[in-house]
């Protein structure tokens, strides 16, 4: 029988002793972080777009005119003939002509609407979790939970004692 009861103590020691019970909430302190997000806008705006094209209005009859006298003679002057002169003053002319086509540049403009995304961030501060602490049968505990807790609200611990 006394090795019985011995035995049963010794088990009773080894075993930890787990209850289920409840404690006061003394203390609560809210734990905050920063979280930084991204919200993308859209941006539009009425732009002066340029319009390209030739500038310069071509050759003008003169610059033709003067062309063709100076073909013609040319042409005269290597031939030798009246046609080689009329051969002179057709090229002169397109020659002329060709020239004063004018630059290619701005000509105007045009309002066109030009859109893009623009990515702003905002940081907040938002509630991590809570810090309790609280008491039982005088002993003091701390814990973090998400549930805000107020001073004075009772919460459910469980109390776990072991032998060493």
């Amino acid at each position: 029988m006394k090795h019985l009861l011995a035995t049963v103590a010794m088990v009773t020691l080894a075993t930890p002793a787990l209850a289920e019970t409840f404690a006061t909430v003394t203390n609560v302190q809210t734990n905050y972080q920063e979280v930084t997000s991204n919200q993308p806008v859209r941006i539009c705006n009425d732009v002066e777009v340029p319009i390209y094209g030739n500038t310069g209005g071509g050759a003008s009859g003169a610059d033709v005119l003067g062309g063709m006298i100076i073909g013609g003679l040319l042409g005269k002057g290597v031939t030798g003939k009246d046609n080689g002169a009329a051969a002179g003053a057709v090229l002169g002319g397109i020659i002329a002509a060709d020239q004063n086509q004018g630059q290619r540049g701005i000509v105007g403009y045009k309002r066109e609407k030009q859109c893009y995304t623009e990515n702003r961030y905002t940081t907040e501060r938002v509630v991590k979790n809570y810090t309790i602490r609280y008491e039982w049968r005088g002993f003091v505990g701390k814990s973090f939970t998400y549930n805000n807790y107020n001073v004075g609200d009772r919460v459910r611990i469980n109390v776990s004692i072991n032998a060493k």
